[in-house]
């Protein structure tokens, strides 16, 4: 009787699961690095994104130079060094809204869904998202120094101390965008991500020392004002801008934006790899 040997059968197919072979601080930079690319690959697709970060600027440069500078420093030419700080900062912190906002998009949409079955660290998405939008907060800054510079803004610092004005601004952008990345990551839709937001951030944005002297205001709201950490940061970059000077509130500001990523940046990681 003749014995007929099994057939081999070949060994099944395992499909790697999201984080394998990613292991390693070089691949999960490299791969946070590869998803920040993808983010602007879509901001050139849909460049509408960039709507907030290069008409904002110039519209609300425009048209508060010309409606309070008259009447708070006498001509427009004297108001341009108190504006064009208060712009940049309100700028670059209400745009840093966008990383919860689409961040909860993609989740909605199953776009992180599909990133699980990628052998790829899970963190590396959400990291990719807020490397991309410093470019915006970039793009932000450069336009408004540049509309300043055309109305008249000559800076009294040089251009040393504008660069590292406008760096100041992004690095504290970029910490807030924890805040907002974090709200986006836990909320339910991505306009109750945009409602929070604007609900904390026009507050804080207009009243601080952005636009009026802040010796002008009622006793109680001067007290609000002075303490505001956007003022602060307000005061930093004017006085690096005007007088090319570094202060406490330079110090203030940085300060503040490490206790933002210490606290939030744990809590959206925390809360995101929970639902990755």
């Amino acid at each position: 009787m003749t014995t007929i040997a099994p057939t081999p059968t070949s060994a099944p197919r395992v499909t790697p699961r999201a984080g394998v072979g990613s292991s390693g601080l070089g691949a999960t930079v490299r791969q946070s690095f590869t998803m920040a690319y993808r983010g602007l690959v879509k901001i050139r697709r849909t460049p509408e994104q960039l709507f907030d970060v290069t008409l904002m600027p110039i519209v609300f440069t425009v048209m508060f130079t010309y409606i309070f500078g008259g009447a708070i420093s006498g001509d427009i030419g004297s108001y341009l060094p108190v504006i064009i700080p208060g712009i940049l900062v309100q700028t670059n912190i209400t745009s840093s809204i966008v990383t919860g906002v689409q961040l909860r998009e993609d989740m909605d949409k199953g776009v992180f869904d599909r990133f699980k079955s990628l052998p790829i660290a899970r963190i590396a998405p959400l990291a990719g998202a807020l490397l991309a939008d410093t470019v915006r907060y970039a793009i932000a800054t450069t336009i408004t120094f540049t509309v300043g510079i055309i109305m008249g803004l000559r800076p009294e610092g040089g251009a040393a101390a504008v660069v590292l004005a406008g760096l100041l601004v992004i690095v504290v952008a970029w910490a807030i965008s924890w805040i907002f990345a974090y709200f986006g990551v836990i909320a339910r839709t991505a306009s109750s991500v945009s409602g929070i937001a604007n609900l904390v951030l026009f507050p804080l944005t207009f009243l601080s020392n952005a636009f009026v002297p802040v010796d002008t205001l009622p006793s109680w709201l001067r007290w609000f004002t002075e303490v505001n950490p956007v003022s602060h940061l307000i005061t930093a970059v004017r006085e690096l801008v005007n007088h090319g000077a570094v202060t406490g509130d330079l110090w203030i500001s940085l300060l503040g934006a490490a206790v933002i990523v210490a606290v939030f940046a744990p809590l959206t990681v925390r809360s995101y790899m929970r639902k990755a």
